[in-house]
């Protein structure tokens, strides 16, 4: 299943959300598109809804990673919501939950940014 994104505005914040796999190829190349338009619009907080994501791999982790490192290096934020117990094993075990903030529901991602 491909990767489908959906970009609203939460309180300020962009939502992106993720349906599909984030795997190597056309998904983690689009997602990092994704994410470096919208650091390029001007938009410093972004909030992942992960919920719907099937399955991530190596690659697609890599790419999350990636969209994190250049929010921060334009002044941005990036916050992981709705994780599935398996991508959260995913990111306990590769020792990622300490690099991102991780929240239950979008709407405690986009709030923590008030």
């Amino acid at each position: 299943m491909a990767l489908q994104l959906d970009v609203k505005e939460v309180q300020g914040v962009k939502v992106l959300s993720l349906t599909g796999r984030v795997t190597l190829g056309e998904e983690s190349s689009q997602l990092r598109s994704k994410i470096k338009e919208l650091l390029s619009e001007g938009n410093k907080r972004l909030v992942l809804d992960l919920g719907a994501v099937s399955y991530v791999d190596s690659a697609g982790l890599g790419t999350l990673v990636a969209g994190y490192t250049s929010a921060r290096n334009e002044g941005g934020e990036i916050r992981l919501a709705n994780v599935t117990k398996k991508l959260g094993e995913l990111l306990s075990i590769t020792k990622l939950l300490t690099v991102f903030s991780v929240y239950d529901s979008v709407d405690d991602a986009v709030n923590s940014f008030s």
